[in-house]
């Protein structure tokens, strides 16, 4: 690090952090791993999990995948400390968001980790009394996340126009590339137009959706040789993240087209993926994902929207809702239910069911189905709708696979990919909160001074740096694993899970340093707010993700 001996005396910078955080880090791998053991103890019934008794146990299961999260975090963090100590770039800023991570979540760890606002996950929730920390961890938690730490890191964020949180994410040069592309188109045709969208309740004009296709945004990870890119998850985290800092409905329409390309992939038949892929990719159509029904929510193997085979095809009849994006696409991914005697999953079937872009004054012009729009708090800029059918008709080829019964299957496949998305949507929210509440604390002046030199101001900035970089290093590893054909359910659940609540705690403090003026709509801060709440729902609720979770640690 840059501090000689006698600076480092006085500056709040622990100058071993990186020998602290790696003697602490076995210590919490250990308590989760008691911690896990404890819980299946509780839920294990004649030698195995039982399902009845993990719902019983429901608290105690999601304060496992609490604990699991921060513990993959922690580790995931020293391991991007590490990597830029490797390569000269370990500074006095990236120091202090190490520090301050780590003495922040061993001390939520050893107190209470919050699920959200009213529930706090604790050991004595998993039966669990932990040791004494060791001294490694003791003094993180006594000195790594002090007042004068979080002074001194805004202070070198303001230096550093506020890129502590993305000017040394650890990635390599061709995705920062890709991050400063994307950085740069966001600030320029997003974010002084965002606010209006929202306000006014439009859909992101088609000028922005064309430039993305220009772009490649559409076909960044569909394979060359059907008119992709071929490039990594991870490009298309950074491309979300940073789309999603300018607005979120412009870094989600990319997500529309990757998970619906993944179904293709994973599901398609030879001749699905020669017809569909390279439209998608050129963004010559948008899709929709139509599976969410009035009364299923998260329950999707309950779904009761049924598809009958007929002569011509398949005619499709049920309710649909939270459709985003409806009206105006090409093409929407239908899971509907293909054998009326099941009532679980296994019935279950995927259509590309195509339909005609709609207008203003007809926004479902495809004879069988109707729609309306549920008017929302945020997230705005694609718009969400009820759908119903009535003898809506798919033509015979476009049942995903060709095979009936595979639906569920197909979508399960597409889930990592999903949540990666999630995160990285999360991430680019809470970055738009964190740089528009630093400007707002550099210009406003209190009691003779700018609110960024109140240290509760300052606090609260500097947390949302260190946790915003948390949960980036969590998505980027989920990013990795995918990357390199592992399996990556577990950490890309926990990275939605916490880059959802970051963004939300972000948005939150963001708006309470704006004061009354964050509750004002001509504030950007208010849409920033509405935009990151729903974050903690879509593609599986916290609750359920955290359920998810569980269940898979205890495999």
């Amino acid at each position: 690090m840059a501090l000689d001996a006698q600076s480092a005396a006085k500056a709040p910078i622990l100058t071993d952090v990186l020998t602290l955080t790696a003697q602490a880090l076995p210590e919490v791998e250990a308590l989760f791993t008691t911690a896990r053991e404890s819980l299946r103890g509780m839920v294990t019934v004649s030698g195995k999990v039982s399902a009845a008794a993990l719902e019983d146990h429901q608290f105690a299961a999601h304060c496992l995948s609490w604990l699991a999260t921060y513990v993959e975090s922690l580790r995931q963090l020293r391991a991007w400390a590490e990597r830029l100590e490797a390569d000269g770039k370990f500074g006095d800023m990236e120091a202090l968001i190490l520090q301050i991570g780590f003495g922040e979540y061993l001390s939520q760890i050893h107190g209470g980790i919050p699920m959200s606002q009213g529930e706090v996950a604790r050991l004595q929730d998993l039966r669990v009394t932990a040791e004494a920390p060791g001294a490694a961890a003791v003094r993180l938690m006594a000195q790594g996340n002090t007042s004068a730490a979080r002074t001194a890191l805004v202070a070198l964020m303001r230096d550093n126009h506020g890129k502590a949180t993305f000017g040394t994410s650890g990635l390599d040069d061709e995705l920062e590339m890709i991050r400063d592309q994307f950085r740069r188109f966001a600030d320029e045709q997003v974010v002084p137009h965002a606010h209006g969208w929202h306000l006014r309740d439009e859909l992101i004009p088609m000028e922005i959706i064309e430039a993305l296709a220009e772009m490649g945004v559409f076909g960044l990870t569909i394979p060359e040789e059907f008119g992709g890119f071929g490039l990594s998850k991870a490009s298309m985290v950074v491309v979300s993240e940073e789309l999603s800092r300018g607005y979120i409905g412009v870094g989600s329409l990319g997500t529309r087209s990757e998970i619906a390309a993944e179904l293709i992939l994973c599901g398609g038949t030879d001749a699905q993926k020669a017809q569909w892929l390279p439209k998608l990719a050129s963004g010559e159509i948008l899709p929709t994902a139509v599976f969410t029904e009035p009364n299923t929510g998260s329950d999707l193997g309950s779904l009761r929207t049924r598809a009958v085979k007929t002569e011509q095809g398949w005619e499709v009849t049920g309710n649909k809702t939270w459709i985003t994006h409806a009206a105006r696409t090409h093409v929407m991914t239908l899971l509907a239910r293909t054998d009326p005697d099941t009532s679980d999953y296994k019935g279950l079937s995927m259509f590309l069911a195509e339909k005609t872009p709609g207008t203003d004054d007809a926004p479902f012009p495809t004879p069988g189905m109707t729609g309306g729009e549920i008017e929302v708090l945020g997230y705005r800029g694609m718009k969400e709708y009820e759908l119903a059918f009535d003898g809506f008709k798919v033509k015979s080829d476009n049942l995903l696979g060709g095979v009936p019964g595979q639906g569920f299957k197909q979508l399960m496949q597409t889930f990592e990919s999903a949540r990666i998305q999630t995160a990285a949507r999360a991430i680019g929210v809470a970055q738009s909160a964190l740089e528009v509440g630093m400007k707002y604390a550099e210009d406003r002046k209190q009691f003779g001074k700018a609110l960024i030199e109140f240290p509760r101001v300052a606090g609260k900035l500097a947390m949302m740096a260190v946790e915003i970089m948390i949960a980036r290093q969590l998505t980027y590893f989920s990013a990795w694993q995918k990357d390199h054909d592992k399996r990556c359910d577990l950490e890309a659940g926990m990275a939605k899970l916490l880059g959802a609540r970051v963004a939300w705690a972000s948005a939150d403090n963001a708006l309470q340093i704006h004061g009354g003026n964050g509750f004002a709509l001509e504030y950007q801060i208010s849409r920033i707010l509405c935009d990151a709440r729903i974050l903690n729902i879509f593609e599986g609720a916290a609750e359920i993700q955290a359920q998810v979770i569980a269940r898979r640690l205890l495999d």
